[in-house]
């Protein structure tokens, strides 16, 4: 979930002068209300077996109701990572694969795949979310308490140690995997180059990009669905070709919606801090219609241009029958209060999106396949 927090640091220099000398969380002076329901900090007593496993797991996953209590230090450094929001990275990347139209079963590809996925997803998306947190530190005091940072397992110090050498990681798997490639020209190191950019300024000021409702959103949404992607068939296939860039960008407006589904339960929140979230900015009625408006008009509008412009008439069906199950959930669970139903809605609905994803993947790659073949 996206969350908005005010601007306190100075940057990662001033960090790396001066580590908190207690928990931020006992610092910073609780003026604003909570964003999210409130969290409750258990100190490991009285806790049955079954709390203790699921806040432990929690913890692992980067997720709501972590334990606080000191843990092995690659535990928290995990948790800062947030594990959870690897998985679409990952899934893109095996969409840009399928779309190349030249990826076979062999333990060639399958190695090449498992590393363009891990700098995707637990390098790049680590980074990111890390360098989110280390932002956030002082609203986080507030408003999620249990994270690594305001709890004091993590000073700031070691956060930004660990941010910088993710990116690195993430840089340099990128580079290798050029080389592995075969590239002349660094795509897939210069586009983590500009991934990586782009994760900086959607956190950290000047720009804060979360701040700034559309354009954070699409930011959001562009980094899980269009650079997974344009990686994947950068790798495999070297054949990303305008058309299709721009399809994947298309495609990113449904991460768009899928970002502001996160923005309604932070409304208040937002509103106070002076966020222009969708929700804030068009009120609730209107932005849960723009909000699932964007999800399915972007898929339908997907599905038009593989069926014309690719002529694959069956992955355009396939993708239009994936929405059928979306729209269902949007009015069951989300348009009735998108603010108690977004988690069942993202659970219920977001499946039948990756797959519709996965489907235009492979029509690109069937497509390019006809083309190679001289089919076309």
């Amino acid at each position: 979930a996206r969350r908005g927090g005010r601007n306190s640091a100075s940057g990662c220099v001033g960090a790396l002068r001066c580590s908190p000398a207690k928990p931020l969380a006992a610092r910073v002076r609780p003026a604003l209300p909570s964003r999210r329901r409130p969290i409750a900090v258990r100190s490991g007593e009285g806790e049955t077996a079954g709390e203790s496993e699921g806040s432990e797991i929690n913890q692992l996953l980067g997720i709501k109701g972590a334990k606080v209590e000191k843990e092995d230090k690659w535990k928290v450094r995990l948790q800062l990572m947030k594990p959870v929001t690897w998985v679409p990275l990952v899934w893109g990347v095996a969409c840009g694969a399928a779309a190349s139209g030249a990826y076979t079963w062999t333990p060639e590809n399958v190695a090449k795949a498992l590393l363009c996925m891990t700098m995707s997803g637990p390098l790049l998306t680590g980074y990111t979310q890390v360098i989110n947190d280390y932002y956030d530190r002082e609203i986080d005091a507030i408003n999620e308490p249990y994270r690594p940072i305001p709890s004091g397992q993590i000073t700031e110090t070691e956060a930004v140690i660990q941010f910088v050498a993710l990116l690195a990681g993430g840089l340099g798997v990128a580079y290798v995997l050029d080389q592995w490639a075969g590239h002349e020209t660094p795509v897939i190191f210069y586009e983590a180059i500009f991934g990586s950019f782009i994760s900086y300024i959607y956190s950290a000021p000047p720009l804060k990009l979360k701040q700034e409702g559309w354009l954070g959103s699409y930011a959001l949404g562009a980094s899980y669905i269009a650079l997974p992607w344009w990686a994947g068939q950068l790798l495999f296939g070297n054949n990303l070709t305008w058309d299709v860039a721009l399809l994947t960008v298309l495609y990113s407006l449904a991460g768009l919606g899928i970002a502001i589904v996160n923005d309604f339960k932070s409304i208040e929140g937002d509103r106070e801090l002076g966020l222009k979230s969708l929700p804030v900015e068009f009120g609730i009625d209107t932005a849960k219609w723009i909000t699932v408006g964007t999800i399915d008009l972007t898929q339908l509008a997907v599905a038009a241009y593989v069926y014309q412009g690719l002529g694959e008439k069956w992955y355009s069906i396939l993708i239009q029958l994936l929405v059928v199950p979306q729209v269902f959930f949007q009015f069951k669970y989300f348009l009735p209060d998108p603010v108690k139903n977004d988690v069942k809605y993202q659970g219920a609905a977001q499946p039948f999106l990756v797959l519709g994803i996965l489907m235009t993947g492979l029509a690109v790659g069937h497509h390019n396949q006809l083309l190679a073949a001289g089919g076309l």
